[in-house]
């Protein structure tokens, strides 16, 4: 009886040996697939060069900032559109609407310094670039 017991015992142990052989075998070979399909798809890929050019960033940009202008209709105190405004305004160098921008958000948050900088900042370049 304990013959019977101990070969079946045995022929499971083996069982068990083989099915963990064959899965680390499959797992192997799918690490090794999946790295292989990368560096290949990684070489394969050039290098491209940016697509954008000033024209479709500007672009972009003068839709961000109707974006915002539309939220000002609904909110003209939306302090985020606001910010975000005056920084397309910039960017789009329309300075005297940035300063606009920024000296309105001046008034309704005269605790923030950082936008009395900023205005500074910005009249002075505009002085700049008037010389």
């Amino acid at each position: 009886m304990s013959s019977s017991g101990d070969d079946y015992f045995i022929s499971r142990q083996k069982k068990i040996e083989r099915k963990k052989q064959i899965l680390t075998i499959v797992g192997l070979g799918s690490f090794v697939g999946s790295t292989i399909f990368g560096v290949i798809a990684g070489v394969q890929q050039t290098p491209q060069k940016p697509q954008t050019t000033n024209v479709s960033i500007e672009s972009s940009l003068q839709q961000q900032a109707r974006g915002y202008e539309l939220v000002l209709q609904r909110e003209p105190e939306n302090q985020v559109a606001l910010e975000k405004l005056a920084m397309a305004r910039v960017q789009l160098k329309d300075t005297k609407g940035a300063i606009a921008l920024i000296e309105k958000l001046v008034k309704l948050h005269p605790e923030r310094q950082d936008y009395k900088v900023v205005l500074e900042q910005i009249k002075k370049q505009q002085d700049t670039s008037k010389e």
